[in-house]
């Protein structure tokens, strides 16, 4: 303990106050005052004067510490020094009386000014007194308690209007919730009165023991009778219970009254007019002020309109029920998870799945494949959207796949949340099956009426090739240069005569159904060529196409199918010649066009237009050319199938045909074909600055035509390969089984006797699983041969005829890529 007069260090008594006040901390002490002095001996002598009467004391030696040591200490009292270095007195207490934690703590400041000006400056800083130094003991604690008591009072006084102003406030609300509550107890008494005219209800009180029944309510609305009619008690409302009911009713009420459980039945009652009605009665006891359950208290509605939906209901229900059991569309019902909830019989016989093997469980019936477009359906048709017509791929039990017609709808409940799918299935697999084989006759057609014109191109394509061959093999030497053009010559013709086959093959065995993102001018650009080359020279051929011309998505070849039905019906009506323009363009339908145009609909779509020089088309019959059937050509002439598959096929892509026509002026076919949405991305193919030559790499050729076999070998030596040649597929095998280790790469084509391509593939990769194989064909890729090969690893496909080029890069892509 540092005593007065002693000198040291401020910061070592600071230390030495802050150990023995930690030992002194008194909860009980009569105070806490904050001592605030620069000299360490003046805080000596002060707290020790202070400590021993019995507070308790902390000290600061500049303005900064007391202002922390005040806001989180909170004292009772501080002694504040006016004379202090960086931050004086005044300042000190500015700052205490500023600060919302400190601002009600009192200070008296201790100094040796005398001047009255300083002591009243201190006063309007907030002080509540001073002392003068020297200070004398006996002062300091008298100032020291007299403003300790003042505090308390202050803080007694404060409290006490804190409390007082509590309770006014909850008083208030009291009274306030008081008046609340009259006010709402007395709409509740009006509102409740109001709802019991309102509901259309008779209200009854029934006491147990004496039977006594009165009644409030729309007994006389309901009934016909006034309550003064309904006197005599359970007995009276007996004799309006239908006799059937009766024995039910004596039933229930000995019960309630055994059991004093609620009651509640339903049964018929006679109104004042001899008439029944149905009705509904719910009772509840209550206790009466003796606290005896005798007394009930219910009420009785009118149900009969409820009963009368409810057997409509069923009705319904049961209506429903027979159309879905005897519906020849397959229904099905999904709930949120996606698991069968109805599965009728038409579902059962087209799927062959039992109604007991699927309900509760996840629909079977959609292949791996489609897991993805189901899911989205789905999801669409949950978030409220309907389909009608959709065409979906499914499968039955046995594994097969069926074409469907697809409808769907939300199930929704009381609340309109979507609760469930319903489905219902149209199996159409014999019907596009048939659609296709009229699809493949009428194209039979067209090409046979285009047959004289292939004939003679290709005629044409032979005869250079022909001549230039048997040149070449005359005696008589040639010039070189002579040769160079006679082989020029060939290749040109076999290049044209190769592509005139492939578009009459494409034309004649495509796949219908499988929709791409296609460019129109590409087919559009097909036509022009196959019309050039086949139709009369006199006719001739126009194209104008929009170099921006949007995308559609489209069957390739049924578009092709439909844009030849209108050039061949067009140079049919151009016999001594004329023009036939093809043109194509962008166009948007609006609104106004949509409404005058029953197929049409508002957006964009690719206009395609097919326009000839010819004969006309009669206003009389003009509304019957797309008849299925309908023709005026002669009997032989055709089928009149031409214009009606142009229909179902622009119709089948989302779009609608017009014509219009003056006889001897010609004829204009426009085809409004729906843009697509989205593009098809292809990768970019690898692209070769040069031939890449082989550097002895081994390959197998296998194929019966043996100059093929000769020629291919040839040029592959030429090349730097080394080449094994068979001329089937069992000789194939034997070789492969002899050479494995060193040949490279297959060349396998597809149609081979003895042994076919397919089965010489599948043979080689089970020697082999690793095997390299190039399949080639002289048919169109969509063949099942070749689907075959692109669907078995086959890593590359090579359609005959091929160029040399051609046969480089595709070897080269699978030697180094695979």
């Amino acid at each position: 303990m540092v005593r007065a007069g002693q000198a040291q260090p401020i910061q070592a008594f600071i230390q030495e106050y802050e150990q023995e006040a930690s030992m002194k901390v008194d909860t009980t002490a009569s105070g806490v005052i904050l001592i605030v002095d620069d000299i360490p001996a003046n805080l000596g002598v002060l707290f020790d004067f202070l400590a021993d009467t019995g507070f308790q004391v902390l000290i600061a030696e500049d303005g900064e510490s007391a202002l922390q040591t005040a806001e989180y200490a909170s004292p009772d009292l501080i002694l504040l020094d006016v004379l202090m270095p960086e931050i004086d007195g005044f300042e000190t207490c500015r700052r205490l009386k500023l600060n919302y934690a400190t601002q009600d703590i009192p200070v008296i400041f201790m100094t040796a000014l005398t001047e009255t000006i300083d002591k009243v400056k201190g006063l309007n800083l907030g002080a509540v007194d001073y002392i003068t130094k020297p200070l004398q003991h006996e002062e300091v604690l008298a100032r020291v308690k007299l403003h300790l008591n003042l505090r308390n009072l202050t803080k007694q006084l404060q409290a006490q209007n804190l409390q007082l102003e509590q309770e006014v406030v909850e008083r208030k609300r009291i009274e306030a919730d008081l008046r609340h509550h009259t006010a709402e107890l007395a709409e509740w008494k009006n509102r409740y009165e109001a709802i019991i005219q309102a509901s259309g209800q008779i209200l009854f009180d029934w006491n147990s023991q004496t039977h006594e029944v009165t009644y409030g309510g729309n007994l006389t609305a309901i009934l016909g009778y006034s309550p003064e009619e309904m006197a005599g008690g359970l007995d009276r409302w007996v004799t309006l219970i239908h006799p059937e009911d009766r024995s039910r009713f004596h039933a229930e009420i000995d019960r309630v009254i055994v059991t004093k459980q609620p009651f509640h039945q339903e049964f018929q009652v006679a109104r004042q007019d001899g008439t029944y009605i149905t009705v509904e009665s719910k009772g509840y006891f209550f206790a009466d002020s003796d606290g005896q359950a005798s007394q009930m208290a219910g009420f009785i509605v009118d149900i009969s309109d409820r009963k009368r939906h409810e057997e409509a209901l069923r009705e319904t229900s049961q209506m429903l029920q027979a159309l879905i059991q005897a519906s020849p569309l397959a229904i099905v019902v999904l709930d949120p998870e996606g698991r069968v909830q109805v599965w009728n019989p038409a579902a059962q016989e087209i799927f062959d799945w039992s109604e007991s093997e699927v309900l509760g469980e996840i629909l079977p019936i959609v292949p791996a494949a489609k897991q993805g477009e189901f899911r989205a359906f789905r999801q669409r048709v949950f978030q409220g959207e309907s389909f009608t017509g959709v065409e979906v791929s499914r499968q039955k039990r046995d594994g097969s796949f069926l074409e469907l017609n697809l409808s769907a709808a939300p199930l929704r409940n009381a609340q309109g949340e979507v609760t469930g799918v319903i489905a219902m299935l149209l199996d159409v697999t014999a019907k596009k099956q048939l659609e296709s084989q009229a699809l493949r006759a009428q194209r039979m057609e067209s090409i046979g009426t285009l047959a004289s014109g292939i004939a003679h191109d290709l005629n044409n394509l032979l005869t250079p090739i022909l001549s230039s061959a048997q040149l070449l093999l005359m005696p008589t030497k040639l010039p070189e240069a002579k040769k160079q053009q006679l082989l020029k010559t060939m290749e040109a013709s076999t290049k044209r005569a190769a592509a005139l086959v492939k578009q009459v093959l494409l034309f004649a065995r495509g796949v219908e159904g499988k929709r791409i993102t296609l460019q129109m001018s590409h087919l559009i650009t097909e036509i022009r060529q196959i019309t050039q080359e086949t139709f009369p020279r006199w006719i001739e051929v126009e194209v104008e196409v929009d170099p921006n011309l949007w995308m559609v998505s489209g069957d390739t070849t049924q578009l092709h199918q439909a844009l030849l039905n209108l050039c061949v019906n067009a140079r049919d009506a151009m016999p001594n010649g004329g023009i036939l323009k093809i043109a194509a363009t962008n166009i948007w339908l609006d609104e106004e066009y949509a409404q005058l145009n029953i197929d049409a609909k508002v957006g964009p779509y690719v206009l395609i237009t097919v326009t000839d020089t010819g004969t006309g088309i009669p206003p009389a019959i003009i509304d019957r050319v797309f008849e299925p059937f309908f023709t005026t050509k002669e009997v032989g002439q055709g089928t009149g199938l031409g214009l009606s598959t142009v229909v179902g096929i622009v119709k089948g892509h989302g779009g609608f045909v017009q014509v219009q026509s003056r006889v001897g002026q010609g004829t204009e076919f426009k085809l409004y074909l729906p843009i697509a949405q989205t593009y098809d991305l292809k990768p970019d193919a690898t692209e070769y600055d040069e031939l890449k030559a082989g550097h002895g790499e081994v390959v197998l050729v296998v194929d019966d035509e043996e100059a093929i076999c000769e020629v291919t070998k040839t040029s592959l030596e030429y090349y730097g390969y080394k080449v094994l040649t068979a001329k089937d597929g069992v000789e194939a095998i034997a070789i492969y089984v002899r050479h494995q280790s060193e040949i490279n790469v297959v060349l396998v084509d597809m149609m081979m006797p003895s042994m076919d391509g397919p089965t010489t593939i599948r043979t080689l990769q089970k020697i082999n699983p690793q095997v390299k194989i190039i399949g080639v064909s002289g048919l169109i890729s969509h063949c099942p041969m070749t689907e075959f090969a692109n669907s078995n690893n086959v890593k590359s496909f090579l359609p005959k005829p091929y160029t040399s080029e051609e046969l480089l890069q595709n070897l080269r892509v699978v030697l180094t890529t695979y």
